[in-house]
């Protein structure tokens, strides 16, 4: 009976995304997912993202965390549409659901928008296996993080477009090997988009913006 519950949740989980793919090609919406372990840096690279792209595009943010909406709260200077999701006040979940992501893009003017942002909740393992319907999975990884990380969570990393490799001002300071955690990056998953930059101090962000830029783009320009 367990095993039955947990597949009617992913199929209705994946109806649900199934939905939203629509819907945002109906309206020509790019959408990326954002996700990491806490503290790699997703709140500080969609702030930059979106100073860097609201100049250009409409975009819109879906903010998840368990508790509080501090992050929401350090976005909204940008004076965009962003709607918190906090799973403290169900079921504490440590990822999000495509029908609450629905909801969330249902309170948007979607004709409006052309870009918009998921930061998911800090978690290397849950996040991974919920399919919200985006265009583009996203992971951080920070260097202060091990370069273990692809081999410890490889759903992450076999479900997602693009790694971050974020910090890596840091790897003056750090016991760190570069090679080591980009060979581990495309043991786990070769097709693997992965970009190196710092979010703090803007270092290799251009080439990040750029990809997105062209992504945004073909959606935009997309014939139904």
């Amino acid at each position: 009976m367990k095993i039955k519950v947990l597949k009617d949740i992913f199929a209705s989980n994946k109806e649900r995304a199934a939905e939203i793919r629509e819907l945002l090609q109906q309206n020509r919406i790019y959408m990326i997912d954002i996700m990491s372990s806490p503290g790699a840096g997703k709140t500080t690279i969609v702030d930059k993202i979106i100073d860097n792209l609201k100049n250009t595009y409409h975009i819109a943010v879906i903010e998840g965390d368990i508790k509080t909406t501090k992050d929401a709260e350090k976005l909204s200077r940008h004076n965009i549409p962003i709607v918190q999701i906090e799973t403290s006040l169900f079921r504490n979940d440590c990822h999000l659901e495509s029908s609450w992501i629905m909801g969330c893009l249902q309170s948007f003017d979607l004709e409006t928008l052309d870009f918009i942002i998921i930061e998911n909740i800090g978690n290397l393992v849950c996040p991974a296996e919920f399919d919200l319907g985006e265009d583009e999975r996203i992971v951080v990884l920070s260097v202060t993080e091990g370069e273990d990380k692809p081999l410890k969570y490889p759903m992450m990393f076999n479900t997602s477009h693009t790694v971050l490799l974020n910090k890596i001002d840091l790897l003056p300071h750090l016991d760190y090997s570069l090679p080591a955690v980009l060979d581990n990056i495309a043991r786990t998953n070769p097709k693997i988009n992965v970009f190196q930059m710092s979010a703090k101090t803007g270092e290799g962000f251009e080439p990040f913006l750029n990809h997105l830029k062209t992504n945004i783009a073909k959606k935009i320009e997309s014939i139904l």
